[in-house]
């Protein structure tokens, strides 16, 4: 129980870790730095969302043959919705925008841009939970080290994601530890979400490799629909590549090391 509590929390240290880049802040964050992290995150999530996630979906059913694909490409078209639906029905704001998405709201900005970041990080959150509920559940294939390896991967990503988004909102005129506290609250969808999915395990073992595989079309929307374009948009988009790069290469190493 304590192995699954930490690891549950993994996440939100890496969060926590990277929104206190803010007390130290002097400076705006470079675009540069910014460039590279976003590239940086969307390698790992990719690279978790492959190597963690859709391999293990296929392998569960490899009995089946060619059949195997069907629950992977099934889950990950039904992620890939879950999310676009609650990216259309839920009202957001990205940083470094004034427009609103979603349905129309009086929200305050910092709530809206609370909620961009909640539907950002909840399929992580989802990801650590169904890797976790197969571990605990003996499926073969998946064990309780390949569980750590997504949970350390994902707050790997968290602590650019943390300081990206308490930077800008210090810079925006908030202070250093209401940005702080923002930036890490921000990840704490991450257990909330993970702990759903270990508390609806027994109910969710018969699809499990459609969940894996939905957790990884979820991840797959947040880097391609958000991640990808703000970090390929305007100068230094060579420094996202190679940061995407990076990213990737070190989740499947910790992926394959630990698995």
């Amino acid at each position: 129980m304590t192995t699954l509590m930490i690891g549950l929390l993994i996440p939100l240290l890496g969060t926590m870790i990277g929104a206190a880049f803010v007390l130290l802040m002097k400076d705006e964050m470079s675009l540069r730095l910014q460039k590279t992290l976003l590239g940086f995150a969307s390698g790992v999530m990719v690279a978790a969302s492959v190597w963690s996630l859709l391999i293990p979906s296929m392998e569960m059913v490899d009995d089946t043959g060619c059949w195997s694909v069907v629950p992977a490409a099934v889950g990950f078209l039904l992620g890939m919705f879950f999310l676009l639906m609650i990216d259309e029905l839920t009202p957001h704001l990205h940083i470094g925008t004034d427009k609103p998405e979603g349905m129309k709201s009086h929200l305050s900005k910092t709530m809206m841009l609370a909620l961009a970041v909640t539907i950002h990080n909840l399929p992580e959150g989802m990801a650590v939970g169904v890797v976790y509920a197969g571990a605990e559940n003996g499926i073969s294939n998946i064990t309780l080290t390949n569980a750590i390896a997504v949970a350390i991967g994902i707050a790997i990503q968290n602590v650019p994601e943390g300081a990206i988004i308490s930077m800008p909102m210090r810079v925006a005129g908030n202070s250093k530890w209401k940005s702080f506290i923002i930036g890490s609250l921000s990840g704490a969808v991450e257990p909330v979400g993970a702990l759903a999915v270990l508390l609806l395990a027994s109910f969710l073992m018969p699809i499990l490799p459609y969940m894996l595989s939905f957790a990884a079309g979820a991840m797959f929307y947040v880097v391609v629909e958000e991640l990808i374009p703000e970090a390929s948009s305007g100068q230094h988009s060579n420094l996202s590549t190679i940061g995407f790069a990076i990213g990737f290469v070190l989740m499947m190493v910790l992926d394959v090391i630990m698995g």
